[in-house]
């Protein structure tokens, strides 16, 4: 069985890039089967990490206040056959 956490917050104002630059060098302290980082309308960066279940972590910590227009938001999904 498979974990995907995702990781989305967006940026104050006319902070996207820095958010974007910040999720960059983001690691996490076990390393994902699998990660994904992408960018959409409204400053927003999301990050979909892949786990083994039972050793999914936290994929980012929270980034500076400074960064942010809103709060991080997480969702954690375990994936079904299809």
């Amino acid at each position: 069985m498979t974990v995907a956490l995702m990781w989305e917050a967006r940026a104050a104002e006319g902070r996207g890039a820095e958010l974007l630059a910040w999720v960059r060098t983001q690691r996490p302290a076990r390393a994902p089967l699998r990660r994904e980082t992408f960018t959409a309308p409204a400053d927003r960066v999301l990050v979909i990490t892949w786990w083994p279940a039972g050793a999914e972590g936290d994929p980012l910590p929270e980034p500076p206040q400074e960064l942010l227009h809103r709060p991080v938001h997480r969702w954690r999904f375990t994936r079904v056959p299809d």
